[in-house]
């Protein structure tokens, strides 16, 4: 099984900064606030939180369901918490 990765990259939606963020195990972010700019946003429709959204790598919960799950989890979209 694979290791679950506790950080991500969010890039924020509005003016591009990229901030290093550790994410939580056992619940997903639904608002982030950028240290740059101030703009709070929110995941995209379809994803659970804003690592699903605008990270490098999706959140714990969604990296220990595609492990579970094989292969074809691990498609763009599939299993968000």
């Amino acid at each position: 099984m694979s290791a679950v990765v506790l950080e991500s990259v969010l890039s924020c939606p509005h003016c591009g900064f990229a901030s290093r963020e550790n994410m939580p195990v056992d619940a997903c972010r639904f608002f982030h606030e950028c240290p740059a700019c101030a703009t709070v946003f929110a995941p995209l429709p379809g994803d659970c939180c804003v690592f699903c959204s605008y990270g490098s790598v999706p959140c714990p919960p969604v990296q220990q369901r595609r492990v579970a799950a094989g292969p074809e989890a691990r498609e763009p979209g599939a299993a968000c918490c």
